[in-house]
């Protein structure tokens, strides 16, 4: 049997710590950097072992890409990460369960679709062929022996080209959230062969009732954590290493264990004092920072069906306001969520907030009829725009391999230096239980 991810986390029960003291632990300083899950679970593991551990976060909060927003006090909003993907075996159900954390199940199949009109539409014929054409356009390019976008290799199928006008919006609109929505990337340049190139847990997607954050000030208890500290440059020195914060302060250890997202490291953020191994430096530049945003709207009460977890609408635009979740049957309150992903999520950012506000109402109207209320109130967010992460999650586009993020994570200059967070999990990138995965792996490597 292949000894997956999956079945390591089964067999060793790795959660909170390891199951015995591991060696000369109490003897190392470290310094993470970042405090989103792949951080806090390393420092964790490192701190319940006897390290020396601080965390460095460039925030003036703790979480990184987990982020409950309380603008709503009766009504948080997880404006990062929010869902539990697959519950069973998650390593993030365990941490919810000793944390208290009570789940709300979102279930796909509980769902609906509706057309330009807002007529109801049956979008079974156009998943399965969508699916086809997929593997169809894969196929096709296994044999070429060379990748490129799955734009490229769709539209030059067989299938698509046969297709009239209205399958093809339809099959776009497939593609839309099977693919854009789910990895980030616009299918323009997620990679024709690795897109989906990830492994799944089993059973249900569940949201962490009352926010994710939770489960951070959890992981955080105890934990020597400061805030407001951005790192600016990581330096190998004769003994041990060094940091420099944007302040000009200079901070040294044995051991830095870095957890910035790739957006961060894609951008040239942190200056590195000595180069990075070839492997690494080119799994940074191939690797893709995909984008996904979300527009919560708030109403007095629910004006859409109640009893669907789901909503798709197939619009003018590709993409557009084309992926809904409600929160009236899982958590039994009026809010719903819209999703933009890839070059769609890219423009609707330059929207203002009360502009953003009507095109989404526009939308309900066009699906729900002209009567549909006005939200009182809605939370948005741009995360192209975010300083510390330029992006969502990382993504594979034309030519990325598993390799890459293999490259990505672990050692440099000699184990003083290692590498952590989502884009580094070979197995389970651009997920929460991902990041914390390679938290663990990295606490592990560093023992």
């Amino acid at each position: 049997m292949k000894i997956s991810r999956r079945n390591l986390i089964a067999s060793t029960g790795l959660l909170l710590a390891a199951s015995t003291p591991l060696r000369a632990a109490s003897k190392k300083s470290v310094i993470v950097v970042g405090s989103g899950f792949a951080g806090l679970s390393a420092a964790r593991a490192l701190a319940d072992q006897g390290a020396d551990v601080q965390v460095l976060e460039a925030r003036d909060r703790i979480g990184g890409r987990i982020f409950t927003s309380h603008l709503w006090p009766d009504l948080p909003a997880d404006l990062g990460a929010s869902w539990i993907h697959g519950v069973e075996g998650n390593p993030l159900t365990e941490l919810a369960d000793q944390a208290g954390v009570k789940r709300l199940v979102t279930r796909y199949e509980s769902a609906i679709a509706l057309d330009e009109r807002g007529e109801e539409v049956d979008l079974t014929a156009a998943y399965d062929r969508a699916d086809r054409l997929m593997q169809a356009a894969r196929k096709a390019v296994e044999d070429e022996g060379k990748d490129k976008s799955l734009k490229a290799a769709i539209t030059g199928t067989k299938g698509w080209r046969n297709a009239n006008a209205k399958e093809r919006r339809l099959l776009r609109h497939v593609v839309n959230g099977k693919v854009e929505t789910e990895y980030g990337g616009d299918w323009s340049e997620e990679s024709a062969l690795a897109f989906d190139a990830s492994e799944e847990f089993d059973g249900e997607d569940a949201l962490p009732a009352g926010g994710y954050d939770q489960l951070i000030a959890f992981l955080a208890r105890g934990l020597k954590i400061r805030t407001g500290a951005v790192v600016s440059e990581i330096r190998p020195e004769k003994k041990g290493i060094s940091l420099t914060l944007r302040d000009g302060s200079v901070l040294e250890a044995d051991h830095v264990v870095l957890t910035v997202p790739l957006g961060a490291l894609k951008k040239g953020d942190i200056r590195f004092g000595a180069p990075l191994a070839k492997d690494r430096q080119a799994a940074i530049d191939v690797l893709g920072m995909g984008l996904l945003n979300k527009c919560f709207l708030r109403f007095e009460k629910p004006a859409w069906p109640t009893d669907v977890d789901w909503i798709e609408w197939v619009g003018p635009e590709d993409g557009v306001w084309a992926e809904w979740v409600s929160f009236a049957q899982a958590a039994k309150v009026p809010m719903l969520i819209g999703f933009h992903a890839g070059d769609q999520a890219r423009a609707m950012e330059k929207l203002a907030d009360a502009d953003m506000v009507a095109s989404a109402h526009d939308a309900l109207k066009a699906m729900f009829g002209a009567a549909f209320p006005a939200p009182v109130a809605a939370q948005i967010t741009r995360w192209a725009q975010d300083p510390f992460t330029h992006g969502s999650y990382s993504f594979n586009p034309v030519g990325a391999r598993r390799e890459d993020r293999e490259a990505l994570s672990g050692e440099e200059w000699e184990g003083r230096l290692i590498f952590a967070g989502e884009a580094t999990e070979p197995d389970y990138w651009g997920t929460a239980h991902g990041a914390f995965l390679s938290g663990r792996t990295a606490a592990r490597l560093l023992l």
